[in-house]
């Protein structure tokens, strides 16, 4: 179970009310009856229908992300980085987010591994490929920008950017701006364990902890335990990333960040401490890597915990799916993948003129020829 600092019971009510696609909502019936056992040995458990939809959503982005390596591979991209293996952390918290745009919203700070976020917020296939491939139908950068480097103001996505955890100390301003306006909306920060060596991650701790000044952040870090290619048993002293927080007085908890159950029901219960508070949490999700850290070091599969597999074993032990439906999950998806590509590779990529475009608020000029 998850580990915090505050003893606490962590709740079981439903935070999203989506439906499983048909697939699942044929195994799931129509009502949420309450699972019998859960992933051992957590002993916590959801409703049916909340278990089923993680499932779907999970396989989906793991499909996604297995058909933008092939779309890399084949020579359509120039670069891939992903989340294969944090499928069980960014479902749940694309599910439980606050989702709007606004300081009453949530606010989503993410680095490149966000696709499982955004696709259990309902991004489509479709704009995943745009941005790995190029394209100027990109509704994130107009295919200006490595792919998962994401941004959707409509959802609060803030802007994905290549230099490493700038986004911890970019959370801080969208949070003090949440405090100013007494929102109940958070902001939401995830980084990798490497990049919890940057001074912006120890930024993010100091400003959301001053006494009496404390911001409504959730500054998590997705430890899958390796760097591009360094080991995290050479670079940590510490036995959890999240002990750095007791040192100011924060909340802090680690989940396994393998199950999708736990981590459902440990976001959740942090999310609203912190609306009921105002006060910050730090939370370390154990997670895998499963592909590589990016195309740099190779794509290829890895060994590691698949949590997907896991999840699938349970949902069947459980009768809540039949082994025969999850293949027909896959397969499906792989099929809507492959479609996906095939009509985003037809797409225009940028002309050479709309790199002026987006430099200045509404647009205005910014060619310096025509100043």
């Amino acid at each position: 179970m998850a580990k915090t600092q505050v003893s606490k019971k962590a709740g079981a009510k439903p935070a999203s009310k989506k439906m499983p696609p048909p697939a699942a909502q044929k195994a799931a019936g129509k009502s949420a009856v309450k699972a019998k056992a859960v992933i051992a040995p957590t002993k916590l458990t959801l409703p049916k229908q909340i278990q089923l939809n993680m499932l779907d959503l999970m396989i989906k982005s793991r499909v996604l992300e297995e058909r933008l390596i092939k779309v890399y591979k084949a020579g359509d991209s120039y670069f891939w980085i992903g989340a294969p293996g944090e499928e069980a952390f960014g479902v749940p918290l694309g599910l439980l987010v606050h989702k709007g745009q606004g300081v009453e919203y949530d606010y989503l700070h993410l680095h490149y591994r966000g696709t499982p976020t955004l696709v259990a917020m309902g991004m489509t296939m479709e704009d995943s490929l745009r941005l790995m491939m190029n394209r100027s139908t990109d509704p994130s950068t107009g295919g200006r920008n490595f792919c998962n480097h994401y941004c959707f103001p409509k959802w609060n996505v803030v802007p994905v950017t290549s230099p490493i955890e700038v986004q911890y100390g970019q959370a801080v301003g969208t949070a003090l701006a949440q405090r100013r306006h007494k929102s109940k909306g958070i902001s939401i920060v995830t980084g990798g364990d490497a990049g919890t060596a940057e001074g912006d991650f120890a930024g993010a701790l100091v400003w959301s902890t001053r006494p009496g000044m404390e911001l409504p952040m959730l500054i998590t870090v997705q430890n899958n335990r390796m760097g591009i290619s360094t080991s995290y048993e050479t670079q940590h002293g510490e036995k959890h990333i999240a002990d750095r927080g007791k040192a100011f007085g924060m909340r802090t908890t680690v989940v396994n960040g393998n199950d999708p159950i736990e981590t459902y029901l440990a976001i959740q219960t942090e999310m609203e401490y912190i609306r009921r508070t105002g006060k910050p949490v730090l939370a370390e999700f154990e997670v895998s890597r499963l592909y590589g850290h990016s195309s740099a070091d190779g794509a290829n599969r890895r060994d590691g915990v698949c949590p997907i597999q896991d999840f699938e074993k349970h949902c069947v032990d459980q009768k809540f799916i039949k082994s025969s439906e999850i293949k027909q999950l896959w397969e499906d998806y792989d099929v809507q993948s492959r479609a996906a590509a095939d009509l985003v590779r037809q797409e225009p990529v940028p002309t050479r003129e709309s790199i002026w475009d987006h430099v200045y608020a509404n647009n205005e000029n910014a060619d310096w020829r025509k100043f």
